[in-house]
């Protein structure tokens, strides 16, 4: 026990660093328990589409959204988002809607945004496209 507290004292920064990750990491913890929005994975993804009628809005890039997505989502940028400009979505406030990015990071913003517009069931792809493309899912690629 000496050894950690003569380690403790004579590493002052590194002590700070870890008890700040150790905090982050629980506060990113608490803050996922919490959250309105859930993350699901590709075979969830595929179960509400299937099952719950769920729609699917891909905010990457409409370049990235040309070269491949999953079947049936609709492309609309965290802008159109955060305006509320998502058109044909206002009868759909009770539905699931499954938000889709490259990476499953920029997804998490917008659908807070989502969820504090009054839909009730908003939930984010787990890993977002490189998971759906890793996992070898089928995309659809749109022309022009």
């Amino acid at each position: 026990m000496q050894q950690y507290i003569d380690f403790l004292s004579n590493h002052p920064y590194l002590t700070a660093a870890w008890v700040a990750l150790f905090l982050a990491l629980i506060v990113s913890w608490i803050k996922s328990l919490t959250s309105s929005v859930k993350q699901i994975s590709p075979t969830q993804l595929t179960l509400m589409v299937n099952r719950e009628d769920a729609t699917v809005i891909d905010i990457r890039a409409e370049a990235d959204f040309k070269k491949g997505h999953i079947t049936g989502a609709r492309h609309l940028t965290t802008e159109q988002i955060n305006t509320q400009a998502v058109a044909g979505l206002e009868n759909k406030k009770d539905a699931p809607i499954i938000v889709v990015c490259q990476a499953g990071m920029s997804a998490q913003g917008a659908a807070a945004t989502l969820s504090k517009q009054g839909f009730t069931k908003v939930f984010v792809l787990q890993g977002g496209m490189n998971t759906w493309t890793g996992a070898n899912l089928p995309v659809v690629k749109s022309k022009t």
